[in-house]
């Protein structure tokens, strides 16, 4: 069975949820193939380089599809070539499985 979340979909949390432990999250997070920043063990944040605006809003928009499938939605930074990406359940008020599962989707791009 590949529980690799490059593999899952987002699923829709409900409130009284409780967000991930650490031990989750280091088994999450070891699915990840960059390395994401852990927020307080509530968020994870990554950012992106690209040779300028273009490229940058090019790859804001193939993460704006995949989030929209996915139904799981990232809050997203630009300054000119530089995309911040931050991940947290807002339902849960940390992190769940769907931050990871979009992440894996967002290093794929």
């Amino acid at each position: 069975m590949n529980t690799d979340p490059i593999h899952k979909k987002c699923e829709p949390c409900e409130g009284g949820t409780k967000p991930f432990e650490q031990k989750e999250i280091d088994i999450y997070k070891s699915y990840l193939k960059t390395p994401w920043e852990l927020i307080d063990d509530l968020r994870l944040k990554q950012k992106f380089k690209f040779k300028d605006f273009k490229e940058a809003m090019q790859f804001v928009k193939k993460i704006a599809v995949i989030a929209e499938d996915e139904g799981h939605h990232p809050d997203i930074s630009v300054s000119y070539n530089k995309v911040t990406i931050e991940l947290t359940t807002h339902a849960v008020k940390g992190l769940s499985v769907n931050d990871f599962i979009l992440a894996r989707k967002i290093e794929e791009l």
